[in-house]
């Protein structure tokens, strides 16, 4: 059987509108992030453990600020030491790995998810979704955008209103729109 969910996490065009198995999933991490959302900062044990119940694969300490919001949670990965601040987004229809030590700023958007450019198919609520991957010892700048398939190499750094379109290299600084490297570190 090829449901929808299976579809999705090949990579291939599936139905994200309108079936009730994913709008169930989306619908039930969201429950759980409006609880995380709304709670005080300094509830961080209750915090941690509902975060726990949704994320795919946590590697160890990790703090997310919030508001956070995410699709399923459950493709989202988290290496050692991981910090993301307030007003971050993970659109995780499929795989999104973070390595160890990295450090995200403020409004940063991690799309796994796109739309075909065919009008048609795009009106009938298709889309599809290819991972992001994001390697150790990265610091990605507040405002960054990173776009459906892209992996960002070890000990990069990611200037703040970056658009990251396609792979950046391990050990480079990259910056603008669209992210490009302007030299090794």
């Amino acid at each position: 059987m090829n449901s929808e969910k299976v579809k999705m996490l090949r990579g291939e065009l599936y139905d994200a509108n309108y079936d009730s198995l994913l709008i169930a999933e989306r619908k039930a991490c969201k429950l759980v992030l409006h609880e995380i959302n709304k709670m005080s900062p300094d509830d961080d044990v209750k915090r941690n453990e509902l975060f726990r119940k949704i994320l795919g694969k946590i590697n160890g300490s990790f703090i997310i600020e919030s508001p956070f919001h995410c699709d399923y949670g459950y493709n989202i990965e988290l290496g050692e030491n991981f910090y993301m601040n307030v007003n971050c987004v993970i659109l995780d229809e499929a795989k999104v790995s973070f390595g160890d030590n990295v450090f995200i700023a403020p409004n940063c958007a991690f799309y796994t998810a796109g739309h075909p450019l065919d009008v048609e198919q795009r009106n009938k609520g298709l889309e599809y979704a290819k991972p992001i991957t994001v390697g150790n010892n990265v610091w990605i700048g507040g405002n960054v955008v990173v776009l459906p398939g892209v992996t960002i190499g070890d000990n990069c750094v990611i200037g703040a209103g970056s658009v990251v379109v396609k792979d950046i290299p391990a050990n480079s600084l990259a910056v603008g729109n669209p992210c490009k490297v302007i030299r090794s570190l």
